[in-house]
């Protein structure tokens, strides 16, 4: 448990911007391998994945940057929303943790031509009262840069929704994962005619996978073959019942939101490209780590190895 404690402080001990779509935790440790038919994700996995709260979890969201969280927008506009009311946590895949990060919201932004009905420009925008500081369990998302969907290369949503269709007891603390594979937007219109242009269709051949109640407006995140950035390419919005075989789940296509992403953040003074926010993917320099220890005189520094000496310690005289 000491050992455990250490390590998160470690995580966070700088507060370094690590860049966009990165997994440091994830990606140096051991990989093992619930969302309908998933599994449940690795420690550091999703470290963009947030939870947001209304009292319990309701649905999903990813991060931007220190000061914006993205989600769906049937997910905050209801009239009987309280904005107070919300809260968004982050930096842990099990939701009863202790080590927890949390953030409460000042303001919600969607499009003023958002179909409630068909669920068109189901995207909206959490302006967090406080930044984020980020860690390596903690990142935000980078966005997407690809125009056609069919050029991702390995896709995955995650969340903690449903895992048994129609059960709302079903609902699960720990983070569950299912992989994904975009699928033809011509073939998709043939199973949901209504359809548009702003929404894209993802599946597992032969498979139940799917994204659930409780899991929506959390990211649909692919990477670029080869490489390990990943980048959000849409947001879980809607679909037919949950975990039906063959049958798509539907995403908003976040490419068609970049623009107007960057005017809202803009104009609400916390733009996506200023000091310390990373949303444009950029190449780390040669020889560079995910993460860096804190500078030697820095007081942090002589914290954590006072807590690693009475560590080494304790397990000395337990011996």
């Amino acid at each position: 448990m000491l050992l455990f404690s250490i390590f998160l402080l470690l995580s966070r001990a700088n507060g370094k911007d690590l860049g966009c779509g990165v997994r440091p935790v994830f990606e140096h440790g051991t990989q093992h391998s619930r969302i309908i038919a998933g599994t449940e994700a690795e420690v550091g996995e999703f470290p963009w994945q947030v939870s947001i709260q209304s009292g319990t979890h309701y649905c999903g969201g990813s991060i931007l940057s220190t000061q914006w969280i993205l989600t769906a927008a049937h997910c905050v506009s209801s009239e009987m929303l309280v904005v107070t009311d919300l809260k968004i946590v982050m930096g842990t895949n099990d939701l009863t943790s202790a080590h927890r990060e949390e953030r409460s919201v000042t303001s919600i932004i969607y499009p003023k031509n958002f179909q409630r009905d068909s669920l068109d420009n189901d995207i909206a925008l959490l302006l967090l009262s406080s930044p984020i500081t980020f860690s390596d369990l903690i990142v935000p998302i980078c966005m997407p840069t690809l125009t056609s969907p069919s050029k991702w290369h390995e896709c995955w949503v995650a969340g903690w929704g449903q895992t048994k269709a129609g059960d709302k007891y079903s609902m699960t603390t720990d983070m569950m994962k299912v992989p994904m594979v975009i699928m033809d937007w011509g073939k998709c219109t043939k199973v949901f005619p209504k359809l548009t242009n702003n929404m894209l269709c993802a599946r597992y051949d032969n498979k139940t996978y799917d994204s659930c109640q409780g899991d929506s407006g959390g990211p649909l995140v692919c990477t670029q073959s080869p490489g390990k950035k990943w980048y959000q390419v849409g947001i879980i919005s809607w679909g037919r019942s949950c975990g039906e075989k063959n049958v798509p789940g539907i995403y908003t296509l976040l490419v068609n939101y970049i623009h107007w992403i960057d005017n809202v953040t803009q104009q609400q003074g916390s733009p996506l490209d200023s000091k310390n926010q990373e949303n444009v993917p950029k190449e780390k320099p040669a020889g560079s780590q995910a993460s860096e220890s804190p500078a030697p005189g820095c007081l942090r520094f002589w914290l954590l190895l006072c807590l690693l000496f009475f560590g080494f310690l304790f397990g000395a005289i337990s011996c």
